[in-house]
């Protein structure tokens, strides 16, 4: 019989992260045969469940284990769950067949009710021993952030309505809740759980120093939203908001890594040579994010984000596909809550880079002129089936093991 409980939770998690690489395959398929459904309806299906299947679940069981280790699931945090999955599998069965329509409206809905009463249960039933700490309050910033960012889909029904898809507030919209999605729900997350590593590991940034971090992140955070409204040719303050917003950010992250470097011989002392590989490969792929955001504060690259949906693209994908995942398995495996086989990861790994390289050079292609070769989206389709080959793979190590 099945019983929920954290790791359970987990295994979830990574059967979505397979179907949702599974349909970023069958979407790259569209370009080389005749495929039966319609493109946009999978695109929506492939990212609502990547996001809000994958990465939403991944965070939420990590961030219950933080703050309740050793205690079973409560009776609400399993009826918030089973809404949650309800939702979701709501969404997986009615996104590819009506994009957005009554049926998936109404279960995106739900999941929006969803992650607001986790986001309660957790600030209201919290111990208090957590309370005071750094990782809590990155965590609680990232959950408020997770709430602001659904301002985006409610404002999207009456844009629809009255205004319709052409305008530039459908778009705004939909840019508002990426943003505080990808660069603050998940980026403040996956710093909470890395300032709870630290704990455990003994060291910490002292209170002034992490004062002053905490307000240059969120700072940076809320700033550099307005990067997304450049494409509008908005009012010199909107620049001026963006750019301030993006020097914010590379100093918080100045800031960051200069203390994990000082702190380097600690953290390679208190996790396994696999671990640390992983996350230092994740801060790699965090300090490529900072500077892709950074260079968009530049009106030209700005224009040409806009304009070339592949670097766009590779972006988002660099984002989920490259920190917030690698990050993810890293944490997921120290925590013990996932076994991590190397092949799996290195493979997972492979196919991510080589699938950017590609899509990065599609972008180039169509920038600069650069010859384009003829078998491009077949190669690309056999080197992106890596990546669900790997989570399948780890998915089922898993689910043997139990």
């Amino acid at each position: 019989m099945f019983r929920l409980n954290i790791k359970n939770h987990t295994y979830i998690a990574l059967a979505y992260f397979f179907m949702a690489a599974a349909l970023g395959i069958l979407l790259r398929l569209f370009y080389i045969t005749p495929i039966a459904a319609n493109y946009k309806y999978i695109i929506h299906t492939h990212s609502h469940i990547a996001l809000l299947g994958w990465v939403y679940l991944a965070l939420t069981a990590i961030i219950y284990l933080l703050f309740f280790h050793g205690a079973k699931l409560s009776k609400k945090y399993r009826y918030i769950f089973l809404a949650t999955n309800i939702s979701l599998l709501g969404m997986l069965f009615s996104f590819p067949f009506q994009g957005y329509a009554v049926v998936s409206i109404i279960f995106s809905t739900l999941f929006l009710f969803c992650s607001y009463f986790f986001t309660a249960y957790i600030l209201k039933n919290t111990p208090k021993k957590h309370r005071n700490t750094h990782y809590y309050k990155l965590i609680k910033a990232a959950l408020w952030y997770m709430v602001f960012s659904s301002i985006g889909p409610w404002a999207l029904g009456a844009i629809m309505s009255s205004l319709g898809k052409t305008s530039i507030w459908y778009k705004l919209s939909i840019y508002f809740y990426l943003h505080f999605q990808y660069n603050a729900w998940f980026l403040l997350a996956i710093l909470g759980i890395a300032f709870y590593l630290f704990y455990q590991l003994k060291f910490t940034f002292n209170p002034s120093e992490f004062k002053r971090f905490f307000y240059l992140l969120n700072s940076g955070v809320i700033l550099s939203f307005f990067l997304s409204t450049y494409w509008t040719n908005p009012p010199l303050i909107f620049y001026l908001a963006g750019g301030l917003g993006s020097l914010f950010l590379v100093l918080a992250f100045y800031k960051l890594f200069a203390f994990i470097l000082w702190n380097k011989m600690k953290l390679k002392q208190g996790l396994s040579p696999f671990i640390y590989r992983i996350l230092q490969l994740a801060s790699v792929l965090l300090i490529g994010k900072i500077v892709m955001q950074s260079l968009t504060a530049i009106p030209f690259f700005a224009d040409l984000a806009f304009k070339n949906l592949d670097f766009v693209i590779g972006y988002l994908h660099w984002v989920f596909l490259g920190f917030v995942s690698i990050a993810l398995f890293g944490f997921l495996n120290w925590l013990k809550l996932i076994k991590l086989p190397k092949k799996a990861f290195y493979l997972y790994l492979s196919g991510f880079l080589i699938s950017e390289m590609l899509i990065f050079y599609k972008g180039l292609v169509l920038w600069l002129g650069l010859p384009f070769f003829s078998d491009y989206f077949l190669i690309l389709v056999l080197v992106s089936a890596l990546i669900p080959v790997a989570t399948g793979w780890i998915l089922g190590l898993n689910l043997k093991s139990k």
